[in-house]
């Protein structure tokens, strides 16, 4: 199955990241096949949390310029910007599954797009949001793509089902 893979910040972190030879390689492994195969998605969100990120001194201290040109490049996945259509899908996404806010929009910007697969550890490995599946970019091998789409652990609805409730045929009814 070939779906659009949405990709969250901590992923295009890693990718620059020398401190974490594993990951670093992994993450690179994971977006050179969306580059290549053009699948790749993400959104205005994730690009300014890399950005902000990356350009820290505490933390990596890329160049800002060097940091804005890989976000321009970034601008070719077609970001999902926010908007009230976003913010209400992701209030719903919140009111269901409980998670936080900011994961809430990103699960909400991964639907959007039409996203099967979204590429976090942020969230619950596994977990399926939506028709959106959670994979850990860490865990889950670019070979291992194809069957990352059946999920395995689906988080439990606390809601009730719909539709008409089922007649009791042992209770009487009066004449």
């Amino acid at each position: 199955m070939i779906a659009p893979v949405f990709v969250d910040t901590n992923v295009f972190v890693y990718a620059r990241d020398p401190r974490d030879p594993v990951k670093r390689a992994r993450a690179s492994e994971w977006l050179d096949l969306l580059w290549r195969e053009q699948r790749g998605r993400t959104s205005a969100q994730v690009l300014s949390e890399y950005y902000s990120v990356v350009t820290r001194k505490s933390t990596m201290g890329v160049p800002a310029e060097i940091a804005w040109e890989y976000v321009r490049a970034l601008m070719a996945w077609n970001p999902q910007q926010i908007d009230s259509a976003l913010l209400a899908r992701a209030y719903v996404i919140e009111g269901r599954h409980r998670i936080n806010w900011w994961d809430c929009l990103i699960v909400a910007a991964a639907q959007a797009q039409g996203c099967a697969l979204l590429l976090t550890e942020d969230l619950q490995d596994k977990a399926e949001y939506g028709g959106v599946t959670v994979r850990n970019p860490f865990l889950l091998a670019v070979a291992e793509e194809g069957g990352a789409y059946s999920v395995s652990h689906r988080l439990t609805s606390r809601h009730r089902g719909r539709g008409r409730p089922r007649r009791n045929p042992k209770v009487a009814t009066a004449s």
